[in-house]
């Protein structure tokens, strides 16, 4: 471990201990798996970069942020010379609804504005008709000293709904921001929100990544938060703090709504987000907020929890409904929202493709799980054999019965050395379904609905493609969507974690768009898929559902990853593994391809942020990545 990335021995030490405890749940078996596969060596390098690489968030935070996220004299400098240069810097203007505040907290979220940077702000504050002693005489006091900050005091208890509105009515600036009562800024806050207004000047929504901060000033729970995700943003409000908004926007959709005082804010978004395009939709990636988080704040109280929850619910079941989709929400994990979208009536048919070597330990279970377990009636299954399997009587009596279930048909190809590329894309041009669902002969479903709901998303307007929850069959996870740059080209989110785990920031739990997800499943419109010409052939095996689903998502289209369809997959049993001593060499080719390709791509994961590793999946990047500015 380098120095410079530990402040002393001494605090390296606990680290490396809280790094074993992680890791010392299924760790006999976790080793034999990389010796049985990659050797002593390889055993010896992976043990080596548990300690080399891992940066959990929670160990390593606080040295993260005294390296990168704490201002010097010389940053400060920098800052203000830069702002200097703008021939026309916004006014921002923060908005702050407040009610019966803690004066230590709403103090020091005030002094937190008045030691920004960035001078061209104006603090709007509507005051809810408080009971609190002092509470007004603070808000007046603060006004007549900076007449940047301009002060509201209802005479009348209502709602954060219209008390946000009422301080929304003082913006004179032409962005908003939003802002708590007890929370606070770093003083570079508004800054790097005026220079992305500068340098994006078509913005209509900016928001940032955000911590909490205890009673003592501590930073902690970092969320450092993928690009505007609209899926996500139906699963949790994603956008958070601090969120800036065009003015004229928020007018144009009329303010804050009543009656959603607990989703006002994720409300306000989803409004706004229907009015605008998503690249109008801009994400910084730093720390520019720090939530307060003591026991009397309003997220630790249920019952305003449950409410909170409810209210979100209308919200975004009100934004599905502007769109004109039918769909319902449901209650996710740790107090969070699943869409369930309906299935098109008719039931579109689906032409499930699975290439088989026709390894009975293998397909057999596959089969018996869909025709047992699948609800969806339109659906037809291809095997897709190499004529060469039909030599083996036992393969090719498997394949024989086979073809005695409904639905189900045996197509076979001439011998050539297998290109998995080449298999599906001739099967989908043997397919009779509008929708493909692409499935490895490893897989087991677990999900009765599976189909219903791969179809369900994978006939939205924008969407192309759908992925799965997939598990080994010990019941850790598999994949949970793709990460690309992750170890050099791409990597599973969440492998290995066990089943049921929410993961950073709820994410192996709930829905988003993702730039990847494996072709073990994935559920595409069969004329998209033959639109963008399927799977590249140069990628036989290894990186082809990667190089598609880029190709897919710049031709304009989104990828969905979804928790509720569960899965078994016995990771490359039929093939064996494409970095495996056999297969080494068509590996590295396809490996060195792709970052010929992509290789910018690969490096820019906007549903990955850049302070977090690709050594390691959401562990801290040491030091952050092309941060925006630097």
């Amino acid at each position: 471990m380098r120095p410079r990335r530990i402040a002393s021995v001494a605090q390296a030490l606990p680290a490396f201990r809280q790094i074993l405890r992680r890791h010392a749940k299924g760790l006999p078996r976790k080793a034999f798996r990389v010796w049985s596969e990659q050797g002593l060596r390889g055993l010896l390098t992976r043990a080596t970069n548990l300690f080399r690489y891992e940066r959990p968030i929670d160990v390593f935070y606080s040295e993260w942020v005294r390296q990168f996220d704490t201002l010097t004299d010389d940053t400060r400098q920098a800052i203000r010379a830069d702002i200097a240069t703008w021939p026309a810097p916004p006014t921002i203007s923060i908005v702050m609804p407040a009610y019966d505040t803690d004066l230590r907290w709403l103090a020091a979220a005030i002094r937190s504005v008045e030691e920004q940077l960035y001078p061209h702000w104006e603090l709007c504050i509507s005051d809810d008709a408080s009971q609190r002693e002092g509470l007004r005489d603070l808000l007046q006091d603060r006004a007549r000293r900076d007449s940047r900050i301009r002060v509201h005091l209802r005479d009348r208890n209502a709602n954060v709904s219209i008390n946000s509105n009422s301080a929304l009515a003082l913006a004179g600036g032409k962005f908003i921001a939003l802002m708590d009562h007890d929370d606070e800024l770093p003083p570079h806050a508004l800054y790097w929100l005026g220079r992305e207004i500068v340098e994006h000047p078509q913005a209509d929504l900016i928001f940032s990544d955000e911590d909490k901060i205890d009673a003592q000033g501590r930073r902690f729970d970092p969320i450092f938060k993928t690009d505007w995700n609209p899926a996500l943003m139906l699963s949790q409000n994603a956008f958070g703090h601090i969120g800036v908004f065009r003015k004229s926007l928020v007018a144009q959709v009329g303010g804050f709504r009543e009656g959603l005082e607990g989703g006002q804010d994720l409300d306000l978004v989803l409004r706004c987000a229907k009015q605008t395009h998503p690249a109008r939709i801009r994400h910084i990636p730093r720390i520019l907020y720090h939530r307060r988080a003591i026991e009397s704040s309003t997220a630790f109280q249920r019952d305003v929890k449950l409410q909170a929850w409810d209210d979100g619910r209308r919200a975004i079941e009100e934004h599905l409904a502007r769109q004109g989709l039918r769909a319902t929400v449901r209650r996710a994990p740790l107090e969070q929202y699943q869409v369930e979208y309906e299935v098109p009536s008719p039931q579109p048919r689906v032409s499930v493709l699975i290439p088989t070597t026709g390894n009975a330990t293998l397909l057999e279970p596959c089969l018996e799980s869909i025709f047992s377990r699948s609800t969806y009636q339109n659906f037809e299954v291809l095997l897709l054999v190499n004529e060469a399997q039909h030599t083996d009587p036992q393969r090719a009596e498997l394949l024989r019965r086979s073809t005695e279930r409904a639905g189900v048909r045996v197509l076979s190809y001439p011998y050539r050395p297998f290109n998995y590329s080449w298999v599906n894309n001739w099967g989908a041009g043997e397919a009779s379904g509008t929708i493909l669902c692409l499935l490895n002969d490893d897989i087991e479903v677990i999900t009765p609905e599976w189909l219903e709901r791969l179809v369900a998303r994978a006939t939205l307007p924008d969407v192309g493609a759908v992925g799965a929850m997939m598990y080994y069959p010990d019941d850790t996870i598999q994949h949970a969507g793709v990460i690309l740059g992750l170890s050099g080209i791409a990597g599973h989110a969440f492998h290995a974690q066990p089943r049921g785990s929410c993961g950073y920031f709820s994410r192996a739990c709930l829905e988003q768009d993702l730039s990847c997800v494996t072709a073990g499943c994935l559920a595409i419109r069969r004329e998209l898929f033959q639109q963008l010409g399927g799977f590249s052939e140069r990628f036989a095996v290894a990186f082809n559902d990667v190089d598609f689903c880029i190709r897919l998502r710049q031709a304009g289209w989104r990828v969905l990853w979804t928790p509720t369809v569960e899965l078994y997959h016995r990771e490359s049993a039929s093939v064996g593994r494409h970095d495996s001593p056999a297969r080494s060499r068509q590996f590295a080719e396809e490996k060195a391809l792709m970052k010929k390709l992509w290789q910018p791509v690969l490096d820019n994961d906007p549903f990955y942020s850049p302070n977090l590793s690709l050594d390691r999946a959401f562990n801290l990047a040491f030091p952050p990545r092309h941060l925006p500015g630097n």
